[in-house]
């Protein structure tokens, strides 16, 4: 099994910065692409960002300008940066990791166990 486990989840205050980390073993990282989602209590589990095998990213509107997703695949690492946190960006984050297709990333699609974000004064 593929078994992301993220890390970095906190409280923080308005405003503020957090820097979250999902790291993968088993895999050859590079190949899969990867994102975080969240899932507030009452509310859906949206994406938050994406980046491919390609490092190529996307984000969603709500954040875009805010959070930076990257990859360290030396590190078999994938980040979050989160900026000038608000309240409505409390949240689980999760990571997610699916295979791209070649050889060494067949399909698949696998799930953290999620890391509570909280943003508050």
């Amino acid at each position: 099994q593929v078994q992301p486990v993220e890390s970095g989840g906190g409280l923080v205050q308005p405003g503020g910065s957090l820097r979250l980390s999902c790291a993968a073993s088993g895999i050859i990282f590079s190949f899969y692409n990867m994102g975080w989602y969240r899932q507030a209590p009452g509310k859906q589990r949206e994406l938050v960002a994406r980046i491919n095998s390609g490092g190529s990213t996307n984000y969603a509107d709500s954040v875009k300008g805010r959070f930076t997703i990257s990859r360290d695949n030396a590190k078999n690492t994938m980040y979050l940066q989160m900026n000038t946190l608000k309240p409505e960006d409390t949240a689980v984050y999760y990571c997610n990791v699916r295979g791209s297709g070649s050889t060494w990333s067949p399909p698949g699609d696998y799930w953290g166990q999620g890391t509570q974000v909280t943003v508050s004064s």
